[in-house]
């Protein structure tokens, strides 16, 4: 068997199937969740698929997908700032260790396309995974750049993500083209990228399944970066020993092997395969989460109610829970603000209103861009 870890392997066969390559951002999990459906969608077509990544995001896609070969690729691994308001600042100070990161990727790609023989590249917020000679999709929500930093540097980010976004072939947004648009803005932008732009829907890993759902039941989701994931999370942990009914905590630290201790109604996960995640939503009243937006698309496809709690200074997340609660489908409250019984109050008294997922166009993307696809012909 190929150890596909080693820098001295190198395909010497041509490959009768089309060979793609997926790979996330490391900045949280919500980027490798995405790639879950669009995975499956590619093995549909009985194509050769294979991931890259590190540390959390490997560990989860290995956890879904244990079969398929795994490239080690360096994340981004960017440090958020444990302050409400220097993000942004954080990541200006961090950008030349961002702009070599995003060579460093070029550079290996262009490796281990010659190495493997990759036909299609899928990148899900890499900007240094686009190549010259293969199909390259970028995949993001974020088109619309939001910083709180003022008006014309949310320009300079936007003119920024697009100088990279188009140097691939096309690009996929994970939201409907039309309303009901769950991104708002983020997705919709005045100007788009100058390279083809198509809607591919709501991406989420997680079915909607009959589970009763039992009153008073919580599930919480601690996803998001560090160090405000840990942060969140010691505040649950305070609060949630006086809370009277049954919670589950999911703490999204897949490559983590100590456990909270547990009880008989409060649970605590390091981390959930999806079958089992989707189990627990499922039977739980209530939800309580960030609103990174790989959380929002799994809270639309499983037509969950919930409260949603943006990390703080992350200007994207604060953006959409207050465009989420204005649209009615699901309120928010500060981190700083936050409690258990707030978040039960607020839930109570808010009119929600479903997200309409009929629009999804992933299955007929992933079709149209394998029909591009040339595989080598035989020596």
């Amino acid at each position: 068997m190929a150890n596909f870890s080693s820098n001295k392997y190198v395909e010497k066969q041509r490959h009768d199937r089309p060979r793609i390559l997926v790979a996330p951002l490391d900045w949280g999990l919500g980027h490798a969740t995405r790639c879950i459906p669009v995975i499956y969608e590619l093995q549909k077509l009985n194509t050769e698929v294979w991931l890259a990544g590190e540390r959390s995001q490997e560990r989860l896609l290995k956890t879904e997908f244990p079969h398929l070969p795994f490239l080690p690729l360096r994340g981004y691994r960017v440090r958020y700032s444990r302050s409400s308001s220097g993000l942004w600042l954080a990541l200006l100070r961090q950008m030349p260790k961002l702009w070599r990161a995003v060579q460093r990727e070029k550079k290996w790609l262009a490796d281990m396309v010659d190495r493997h023989q990759f036909d299609l590249v899928i990148s899900d917020n890499r900007f240094g995974l686009s190549h010259h000679s293969i199909p390259c999709v970028f995949m993001t929500h974020q088109l619309t750049i939001r910083t709180s930093l003022g008006k014309w540097l949310d320009q300079q980010a936007q003119r920024m993500n697009y100088q990279f976004i188009r140097r691939f072939s096309e690009c996929w947004v994970p939201d409907h083209k039309d309303d009901p648009a769950l991104a708002g803005i983020l997705s919709h932008p005045v100007v788009y990228p100058e390279i083809p732009v198509h809607y591919a829907g709501i991406l989420s890993r997680l079915e909607k399944g009959n589970n009763e759902i039992e009153p008073g039941r919580l599930f919480i989701s601690l996803s998001g970066p560090e160090p405000q994931r840990t942060i969140w999370e010691d505040m649950i942990v305070n609060e949630i020993v006086y809370y009277k009914g049954k919670a589950t905590i999911v703490r999204g630290l897949p490559d983590t092997e100590t456990l909270m201790p547990s009880t008989n109604e409060i649970c605590f996960y390091n981390h959930l395969p999806s079958a089992s995640f989707a189990n627990e939503m499922n039977t739980a009243e209530w939800v309580i989460c960030r609103s990174g937006y790989s959380t929002v698309m799994d809270l639309a496809k499983m037509q969950k109610k919930a409260v949603l709690v943006p990390t703080p200074g992350q200007p994207e997340q604060e953006y959409l829970a207050k465009h989420l609660s204005e649209t009615g489908f699901a309120p928010f409250i500060p981190q700083k603000d936050f409690s258990v019984a707030k978040a039960l109050e607020t839930a109570g008294t808010f009119n929600y209103r479903p997200f309409d997922d009929r629009k999804n166009r992933l299955a007929e993307l992933v079709n149209a861009i394998a029909g591009k696809i040339a595989l080598p012909k035989p020596d």
